[in-house]
């Protein structure tokens, strides 16, 4: 149980090394946080780790993403996109 754990955390710091816009990677830096604190909480309660592992992921990466600060993507006249503040 814990190699899988170990290697979902190890898969998910690649996804957030992987990430391109500051959601992205607020994101994958959430679920990687949520995933590790939702292991060690079910393994505390005695619960299913990987369980609290994959809840624990899907829920800090969509607060991760929600609480992105106000940055837009835009896309320049040569097609480039790029970030600025909304």
């Amino acid at each position: 149980m814990t190699r899988l754990v170990l290697s979902t955390l190890a898969a998910l710091s690649l996804l957030v090394a992987a990430g391109c816009t500051t959601t992205e990677k607020r994101a994958g830096t959430g679920a990687a946080v949520g995933a590790g604190t939702g292991a060690l909480v079910a393994a505390a309660t005695g619960n299913n780790v990987a369980g609290g592992a994959l809840i624990g992921g899907a829920a800090g990466a969509l607060i991760g993403a929600a609480t992105t600060p106000g940055m837009c993507r835009y896309r320049d006249a040569q097609g480039r996109i790029y970030e600025a503040p909304c």
